[in-house]
């Protein structure tokens, strides 16, 4: 199953839209469909791939549940549709998923959720932590209750969020084409396919076509921005047809695609982010002890922090320094500043205890740090 560009994949997230999962015509949920999307899942998941879904689909299944008829709903009356599809839509997954003895997970998103730093903390656990447990996480963003103004309004760019917050090698977009052409297809007999974009430009971009189909609210420019998003965080973008059945297993196959090459590793952008994006809000200390093993590459535990400066709330950016005052790495801290003084010089073992909950092992996660090289650590010294 991990042939042609899925070979040597680890983690990948899938976005499925609208009009592959819902017949237009009827409402009704394309069972035979899903269930060779399944089938191919679970083939991902023998060859040792994690793969987390984000699905469209809930608004227009409701839709028709509620006899709504065809056409632009009202933001209550596309809340109420997404609340009554959502369920289905669950259950779909569930069953489908179940029959490859495969748990599911539904996880609903926000634009907040990936854009706030405490909320993206743990959102990206809580996705990282049903991964390891063995489970397939179906994301979608939460219609019923967000707004036009804090929304992404489509789940390309949402899945492309998504793939950034768990690092993923590879974001594939299933769509009704196969791929990016030079023009709309279906009214450009000479449009040009094109299989590989190399950069996004605006050259580029200026190919795309909005939606075609009515239960869709994307189309190959909210596929194109997710692109953009995606490979600057590190991940390749994959656009191909979901048309037919087992389309997973078509494109290992070989089947016609776009790709878009990641401009960086999943790691070294995320580091970049860390490093160059985010205001610190504090600073911790931490002994020489602590200090070398951030050096070796070890995350940052309770058990070396000397002192805390400032005042910060889980899921910020804060420095680390050492008793030189010297500034050795920084990163995103998994406690607010007044648990993390509490938890100076404790064990792990020992947080339940003084807090009340048992919390992450690590003050700073490894994932979620930059430690500076030494030279700069001297040139910062002094």
């Amino acid at each position: 199953m991990t042939k042609g560009p899925l070979a040597t994949l680890r983690l990948v997230v899938v976005k499925i839209g609208s009009s592959l999962l819902v017949e237009q015509a009827s409402g009704e949920l394309r069972v035979s469909w899903l269930d060779s999307l399944s089938e191919d899942i679970a083939g991902l998941r023998a060859a040792g791939l994690d793969v987390v879904i984000v699905s469209s689909g809930a608004v227009a299944l409701g839709r028709r549940s509620l006899g709504l008829g065809s056409g632009v709903l009202k933001l209550e009356e596309s809340q109420a549709a997404a609340s009554v599809g959502q369920i289905r839509l669950a259950h779909a997954y569930r069953e489908a998923l179940d029959r490859r003895q495969l748990e599911t997970a539904q996880i609903l998103l926000t634009l907040g959720d990936t854009e706030q730093r405490r909320r993206y903390l743990n959102a990206r656990n809580t996705l990282k932590t049903l991964l390891g447990l063995g489970a397939v996480p179906v994301v979608n963003e939460n219609d019923t209750v967000a707004t036009s103004e804090i929304r992404y309004g489509d789940n390309d760019r949402l899945a492309a969020r998504v793939a950034q917050m768990i690092s993923a090698d590879c974001l594939v977009l299933l769509s009704d084409v196969d791929g990016l052409y030079s023009a709309d297809p279906a009214i450009d007999r000479d449009a040009a396919f094109i299989p590989v974009v190399e950069k996004m430009s605006g050259e580029i971009e200026a190919m795309a076509t909005g939606v075609r189909t009515p239960t869709g609210t994307g189309g190959m420019v909210t596929k194109l921005a997710a692109a953009r998003i995606a490979t600057e965080a590190g991940c390749d973008v994959i656009i191909a047809s979901g048309r037919r059945s087992n389309p997973l297993l078509a494109l290992a196959e070989g089947a016609r695609h776009t790709r878009f090459p990641a401009q960086a590793t999943p790691r070294a952008a995320r580091k970049q982010w860390i490093a160059g994006s985010l205001e610190l809000r504090g600073a911790v200390v931490v002994d020489n002890g602590a200090a070398s093993a951030l050096g070796r590459g070890n995350s940052l535990l309770a058990a070396g922090l000397v002192a805390v400066e400032g005042e910060f709330h889980r899921g910020d950016a804060v420095a680390i320094r050492d008793q030189r005052g010297v500034t050795v790495a920084q990163g995103l801290i998994a406690y607010s500043s007044a648990e993390a003084r509490r938890l100076r010089g404790r064990r792990s073992e020992e947080f339940e205890k003084v807090l009340g909950y048992a919390g992450r092992d690590e003050l700073v996660h490894r994932d979620d740090m930059v430690v500076f090289r030494q030279r700069e650590q001297d040139e910062q010294a002094g």
